[in-house]
């Protein structure tokens, strides 16, 4: 069994559950009103699953941001180099299921001051 860990992010926290070599499983708690980085990843794959809550979960298409508000039993597939973000429109928690690439992230906008990878 894989250690269980809690990371404090400015938005709320993130529960890592089960990680390996070829999969990451994480609960993503997102406090209402808060966002996470518009971003992108270069080699990670994720699924993300509403659980509870409402989220707009933004995703570029075509170079235009698209957004969805979904609710709990809501899943979205994020292929690599897709442009996304998700805001909690209340108290919400996202499961998300990924590769293990949990670094590789490319931060385009922040509303809390992180830039960059």
């Amino acid at each position: 069994m894989s250690e269980v860990t809690r990371v404090n992010k400015p938005w709320g926290y993130e529960i890592h559950w089960a990680k390996t070599d070829r999969y990451v499983g994480k609960v993503i708690h997102i406090n209402a009103g808060h966002a996470l980085s518009l971003q992108y990843h270069n080699l990670k794959d994720e699924t993300v699953h509403v659980f509870s809550g409402k989220i707009l979960f933004e995703r570029e298409v075509d170079g235009k941001l698209i957004g969805r508000e979904m609710g709990p039993g809501e899943s979205e597939h994020v292929t690599p180099k897709t442009v996304h973000r998700m805001t909690a429109i209340v108290d919400s928690d996202v499961l998300e299921a990924s590769t293990p690439e949990l670094h590789d992230v490319v931060r385009l906008e922040d509303r809390y001051g992180r830039s960059g990878t």
